[in-house]
Parts: C-alpha cells; sequence; structure tokens
C-alpha cells in the first residue's frame, strides 16, 4: 500500500453537487471539520507557534477583543466576500467548514489545559498535524464545497494562472506576516505545521481509501 495519496479518492459519501447533501454524507463532514478544529486548537494550546491563518485570527482577536473562534469566522466570512469578483461559489461544505472550525478552535484552545511539559507540548503539536490531516481527508472527500480559503486559493489560480503551489504559499505568508505584526504566536508549530501537513494529508487520503475499499470487498 502506497504511504501518501496523491488524488481525492471517490467514497460511498460524495456528493455530486455541493448542494447536494445526503443522510451519509453528514457524519465524514461534521467528524472531518470537527477533527479540523480540535487540531487547530491543540496548537494554539501548546503554545509553540499555530496555523498560518490561526496566527493571523490571534492578531485579529487581540485587537478587536474577541474570542479566537469569533476571529477566524470573521475572517472566514471576509475571505467569501473575496469570491465575489471572483465568481467562485460555494456549497453547504463551505458554510459547515466556517461555523464548525471556528466554534470547535474556540472551545479547544478555551477549555484544554496548556501542557506544562515539553514532551505534552510536542504530542500536542504531532496529535494537531494529524488530526488536521485526517479532518481534511474526511472533509475532501465529501465533494460539498471548498473551505473559503482553499476557495480563494483555487480561483486565483485559475484567474491567474499561476501554479496553485505558489498561490497557496503566498496567501499563507501575506497572513503569517500580519498576524505575526497584530500579535499571533509564531513558532516551532508553525514551521512544524508547514512542514508536515501535506504528508498528514496525503497519508490520511491514503487511509480512508484503504478503509473504504476494505469495507466494500
Amino acid at each position: 500500500m502506497e504511504l501518501l495519496k496523491h488524488k481525492i479518492p471517490v467514497t460511498p459519501w460524495r456528493a455530486s453537487s455541493t448542494w447536494g447533501i445526503r443522510p451519509r454524507m453528514v457524519l465524514p463532514l461534521v467528524v472531518g471539520l470537527t477533527l479540523f478544529g480540535v487540531g487547530e486548537g491543540l496548537l494554539v494550546v501548546s503554545q509553540w507557534g499555530a496555523t498560518p491563518w490561526t496566527v493571523f485570527a490571534q492578531g485579529i482577536a487581540r485587537h478587536a477583543h474577541i474570542s479566537l473562534g469569533w476571529s477566524t469566522a470573521a475572517i472566514s466570512c471576509g475571505v467569501l466576500l473575496l469570491w465575489l469578483p471572483l465568481r467562485e461559489r460555494p456549497g453547504i461544505g463551505t458554510l459547515a467548514n466556517l461555523v464548525i472550525i471556528a466554534y470547535v478552535l474556540d472551545i479547544t484552545s478555551s477549555n484544554v489545559p496548556v501542557p506544562h511539559r515539553d514532551w505534552l507540548k510536542v504530542v500536542f503539536m504531532v496529535g494537531a498535524v494529524v488530526l488536521i490531516g485526517l479532518g481534511s481527508a474526511l472533509y475532501l472527500t465529501c465533494g460539498l464545497g471548498p473551505g473559503p480559503r482553499d476557495g480563494l486559493m483555487t480561483s486565483l489560480h485559475r484567474h491567474l494562472g499561476v501554479s496553485v503551489v505558489y498561490v497557496r504559499l503566498t496567501l499563507e505568508i501575506i497572513v503569517l506576516i500580519i498576524g505575526w505584526i497584530l500579535g499571533g504566536t509564531v513558532g516551532v508549530g508553525t514551521a512544524f505545521f508547514a512542514a508536515t501537513i501535506g504528508f498528514s494529508i496525503g497519508a490520511s487520503l491514503n487511509v480512508v481509501d484503504w478503509a473504504v475499499r476494505k469495507l466494500s470487498t
């Protein structure tokens, strides 16, 4: 079995339309986004940094005097407004992404105790990447529309004719720098996430594909 999956596998719960949600899609969608939010929260709680967009959200939250969850949701809404001139269309998964990840991130970062030992912080950091990778894999296989940030990335890629890799990298760097200037936490966890999240998603997609094929035999 290959270690990393480079394409999104076809699953029994994959939607034929971004608004065509069925009962069988609800569980992987909600579980995937919940795992993603928990992973984001654990990385924040580790105090060793956060994902670039969460660093941005931390900076906004600090100056707007709102919670991290509300800041994340507000940024997602702002990004969706940028979809309008790009003619990107959201799906029900896009809206679920906005609500569930922000809510779970807020709960996790507010209620999980900060680890005081370095080995526990390492566990939180590694666990965060694993959970975000698995959550992304489940969410992506639903086919119910991209998240706000992913939709912006793919739209800019189509309109500018620039590689999606460079578009994503540019967006991540921009929000990371702005978030850091505004007071967001940047650290080894940020670097670890950037270096490993692609592998985590690839491995998780492979696990999902293997599980689907195993259950169908």
